[in-house]
Formats: structure tokens, sequence, C-alpha cells
């Protein structure tokens, strides 16, 4: 059971740092799958350092946390996300619901299951 959680946070943490590397050197492939739209060079820049920095940490420490079976490094991961999903539900509040926010919204459902059963079983070194 530890090695196949260990074996989903490697492929969690790799899957994140190809987006972060998606969003470093093709920002706009990244930024229309996730529905955002660049003006300038601001916007280029926010995408690579924002959203670099979201996909980059929570796919390190989530390597990171598998390769030394350690609980310790997923709290910064499953606070990411976690706040990811409560601004998604914030905008369901102030905004309104859209189907286009299903897909994300599972997305970040499965990660922090997957991030507080990893704080749970792993070992706490």
């Amino acid at each position: 059971m530890i090695l196949v959680l260990r074996a989903f946070l490697g492929i969690a943490g790799l899957l994140a740092l190809v987006i972060a590397l998606g969003f470093w050197f093709r920002p706009n492939a990244l930024a229309a799958a996730f529905g955002i739209a660049p003006g300038d060079a601001l916007g280029y820049s926010t995408l690579r350092a924002d959203f670099g920095a979201l996909f980059g940490a929570v796919g390190v420490l989530s390597l990171v946390a598998a390769v030394r079976n350690s609980a310790r490094m997923l709290t910064a991961p499953l606070l990411l996300i976690g706040i990811g999903f409560s601004g998604r539900l914030l905008t369901i509040a102030m905004s309104g619901y859209e189907s286009t926010m299903l897909q994300p919204m599972a997305v970040e459902i499965v990660l922090i299951s997957l991030f507080a059963a990893g704080r749970n079983l792993l070992p706490k070194q």
C-alpha cells in the first residue's frame, strides 16, 4: 500500500514539474489550456513566475516525499492545492459555476486526497 502511494506521489510530482516547465517554455499553450490570456510581458512574467512556482513547488516536494518516504514534505503541497481549491469555491460563490471548472476541481480533489493520505500514512521523518 505504501509503495503504491509513493508511486502515485512520484507521478503527481513529475506531472506537476512538466506543467511548471510548460509555463516556463510554452506559456501560450499552457495559458490557453488554463483559460488565461497573457496580454504583455507582465502577463508572461506572471505565468512563468507564479504558475511555474506553484507547480514547481508541488512537483519537487511531492517527488521528495515519494523518494524519501516522508510525510512532512507533503504539508506544503497539501496547503497549496487546498488553498487553490478554496479559491475555486470562492469563485463559484461570487461568480457562479461553469462546467469548465469541474475538471480542474476534480484534479485538485484527487491531489488533496493523495497528499492527505501521504501525510497520514507515510513516516513523519
